[in-house]
């Protein structure tokens, strides 16, 4: 038997129906998807220690389930004492069954955990039907042990969907369950 994630099996058989019920899509094909989830950290400090980036790239990684890659600096800003080439934050992209399950963990244990939580804010829309979340600290994620935690850090998730529009983006993330708050 093989495994499929929850989130991936409720698309298929259920939010796939709500959406072209609801924009009246000719084609399957037509109904927007979940595409990718790029989860980022960008880290000034980590100029001035290296270790930084070395310990945000494990906890990346730990999180995502999958290896993080450090990201370089483009050009020299003398001003930030940067030069180019040297490491300024950590990334991961995920796709897939991995990304399902990311997605099930964030909605379900992660967001719960955070302190004074009262939604997610719909300004997070790009107009072509993306949508970006920042999050405060990384601990909220129950992979991470607190106690080896040596700085808490934030991150950005980026959602890219096949949505042409942030309409059709906002109900296909309403449809798997993103807590947005009500204006």
């Amino acid at each position: 038997m093989s495994y499929t994630p929850r989130l991936k099996e409720q698309y298929s058989s259920v939010i796939v129906k709500s959406l072209t019920d609801k924009f009246g899509y000719k084609s399957v094909m037509r109904v927007p998807k979940l595409q990718k989830i790029v989860l980022s950290q960008g880290m000034g400090d980590a100029v001035a220690d290296k270790k930084l980036i070395e310990s945000a790239a494990a906890d990346l990684s730990r999180i995502a389930g999958q290896k993080a890659i450090t990201t370089n600096s483009k050009k020299d800003i003398s001003n930030f004492k940067l030069r180019k080439g040297m490491p300024i934050g950590t990334k991961v992209t995920l796709r897939g069954d991995r990304m399902y399950d990311f997605l099930d963990r964030l909605l379900s244990v992660a967001l719960p955990r955070t302190r004074d939580f009262r939604g997610i804010n719909t300004k997070g829309f790009d107009g072509r039907g993306n949508f970006n979340l920042g999050i405060k600290e990384h601990i909220i994620f129950p992979e991470i042990d607190i106690d080896k935690v040596n700085k808490i850090l934030g991150m950005d998730i980026t959602f890219v969907t096949s949505a042409a529009n942030d309409e059709e983006a906002k109900a296909l993330l309403d449809a798997f369950g993103f807590p947005f708050t009500k204006k």
